[in-house]
């Protein structure tokens, strides 16, 4: 009796504290909602905080209408799916061989490709080198130095590593190459590793900004992410806001209004992916956390 009613108390805490915990990671979400589709003069006045107010998609409409923020979300949904096809490709390529344990070098190989991540050679370096390869001012900047992730590459390799050696052995025999073996063995038993790589590299890509701020020069190639540094920090929305606001009398779009709207809008991707992938994920986060 006693055992059992300790294991209640400890299942009711744990309950309460799992609900907390997705209180505090559910209201922003929600609160970037109600706040985006909220009047501008509620939202002013500190009104807005369980539920919206005055309900208008006013914030919403001067998103869709802006041709640059349209545009750098399509860069952005472009530079996501083209670096994750990189990133895949050539992380797979350098963890495959990586994986074969009588690979002549693969321990000084492995060292090298290690070193890189501990040690950067800085900012100003790389920047020197993306533009001496004529990569600035272009996609290539985005894509190519962020190419492989040492991290990743080591969950990948540990995955490829945990396949059996007999079905290598078995496929050359048949007359496969190492080719063939990577394309028809390899990859397709690598689902959960690279629906995690997929999730890893996607949400890196959708949110990063800095490569593109340090980068790119020219505001049509620019991402979602550094359009919203601009608006949120810079506040560039303001006088198209205010010129909304004055047109639609009782419906004021205020900026804080079309920040909120924004991020809401940058982060609904990331949303509705994880589901899908979120089984593999938890399959791919525990590489090698069990031996034997």
């Amino acid at each position: 009796m006693m055992r059992s009613r300790s294991f209640g108390v400890f299942d009711t805490i744990n309950i309460a504290f799992m609900l907390f915990m997705i209180f505090v990671t559910l209201y922003p979400l929600y609160y970037m909602g109600i706040i985006s589709i909220s009047s501008g003069e509620s939202v002013s006045s500190g009104e807005v905080f369980w539920r919206p107010i005055e309900i208008n998609l006013k914030a919403y409409q001067v998103i869709f209408n802006d041709p640059s923020i349209m545009r750098s979300y399509g860069n952005t949904i472009f530079y996501t799916a083209a670096g994750v096809l990189v990133n895949l490709v050539m992380t797979a390529l350098c963890a495959y061989p990586l994986s074969h344990k009588h690979m002549y070098g693969r321990s000084a190989l492995a060292l090298f490709v290690v070193f890189t991540m501990f040690f950067d050679g800085g900012l100003i370096p790389r920047y020197m080198v993306v533009h001496a390869l004529g990569m600035v001012n272009t996609i290539w900047a985005i894509l190519i130095p962020t190419a492989i992730n040492v991290f990743n590459m080591i969950l990948m390799r540990t995955f490829f590593e945990e396949i059996p050696e007999a079905l290598h052995e078995s496929a050359i025999v048949d007359g496969a190459g190492e080719f063939k073996i990577f394309l028809k063995i390899v990859l397709p038993l690598s689902l959960p590793v690279m629906a995690t790589m997929f999730l890893f590299y996607a949400v890196a890509h959708w949110n990063s900004f800095f490569p593109a701020l340090i980068y790119l020069n020219e505001k049509k190639l620019y991402p979602m992410q550094i359009i919203l540094r601009n608006i949120v920090i810079q506040g560039d929305m303001a006088t198209q806001s205010a010129q909304l606001g004055a047109a639609e009398a009782g419906l004021a779009v205020m900026t804080e209004n079309i920040k909120y709207a924004c991020v809401f809008v940058a982060i609904l991707p990331v949303l509705v992916i994880y589901p899908f992938v979120q089984k593999y994920f938890v399959q791919g986060a525990m590489l090698g956390s069990v031996k034997g």
